[in-house]
């Protein structure tokens, strides 16, 4: 039997194992909200700007961030922080990196179970051909997240907003903040929201059929005077029941885009689609 005296210094009292866990369980949750961000001076240091953000933004997302400090640093492209020169303050980029691994797990869970037949390869070409950069910012543009992404103003005054890749590591981000709020659960379901939810209906490319994108686009080459865009067949993935085509748009000789259907029609609609679209976002830029 130990002598009662062992463990203690002289007018002290040894702490009993109840104090003890007490102050571990009071350093672990410091310990976890510091790396969540949810220290009661940050919250304090919110600007107004970045609570609205976050009030818009999850309105359209349709999910309640427990920490809204998640959804705060996936809004900030890394242009806005630099600018700042904020000691602290992390831009979205390693949650997009996040998102984007859980983005390829739903996605990937999603084809494995819709296309049993399908061989590994196959379903990873179809997963790119679905799940791309171009695709991720439609899903962007869809939710208006471009007018939430906090940019430097010199990123901003020269189109970022408009930006593929701004708008979809933007929507990588915020996979990434809401799988690191809720888990996979609220992902499946923002997911299932939107981009599976395309993917679902066996129309990986939502184009607007009521205009006629093929005939805006020869519109605008033949006013710049240079020629008809020409239309090839990138890859046709798939059995003939349901091939998805992806077709790419070549203006001048130059490749612009690429599109997605399942039907060549409907592919080359989305091609241009894309094609219009970045050709007035340049315009836009150089009227700036």
């Amino acid at each position: 039997m130990f002598p009662k005296s062992l463990g203690r210094a002289s007018g002290t009292t040894v702490p009993n194992r109840h104090s003890i866990l007490q102050k571990l369980r009071r350093a672990a949750s410091a310990l976890v909200s510091g790396l969540k961000g949810g220290a009661s001076g940050q919250v304090a240091n919110r600007t107004a700007l970045e609570r609205e953000n976050v009030r818009q933004v999850q309105k359209y997302i349709d999910y309640r961030f427990k920490n809204p400090d998640y959804l705060i640093t996936a809004l900030k492209h890394r242009s806005y922080v630099y600018s700042r020169e904020q000691s602290g303050v992390h831009s979205n980029e390693r949650l997009e990196f996040l998102g984007d691994a859980v983005l390829d797990l739903v996605v990937g869970e999603f084809i494995y179970h819709k296309y049993p037949g399908r061989r590994e390869g196959q379903l990873t070409q179809l997963r790119s051909t679905l799940v791309n950069r171009k695709a991720l910012a439609r899903q962007a543009r869809a939710m208006k997240l471009g007018r939430y992404v906090l940019l430097s103003t010199s990123e901003a005054r020269s189109g970022g907003r408009f930006r593929h890749s701004i708008l979809s590591d933007a929507y990588e981000s915020i996979i990434g903040a809401i799988y690191l709020d809720g888990g996979l659960p609220p992902v499946r379901r923002f997911l299932n929201r939107t981009l599976l939810q395309e993917l679902s209906t066996e129309r990986p490319s939502e184009v607007d059929h009521s205009r006629n994108y093929k005939s805006a686009l020869l519109e605008y080459t033949q006013g710049e005077g240079i020629g008809q865009p020409e239309y090839r067949v990138d890859s046709a993935v798939g059995p003939d029941h349901e091939k998805i085509f992806t077709i790419e748009v070549f203006v001048a000789g130059n490749p612009v885009s690429k599109g997605t259907g399942t039907s060549k029609k409907n592919a080359e609609q989305d091609a241009a689609r894309q094609a219009v679209e970045q050709l007035q976002s340049n315009r836009a830029v150089d009227r700036s």
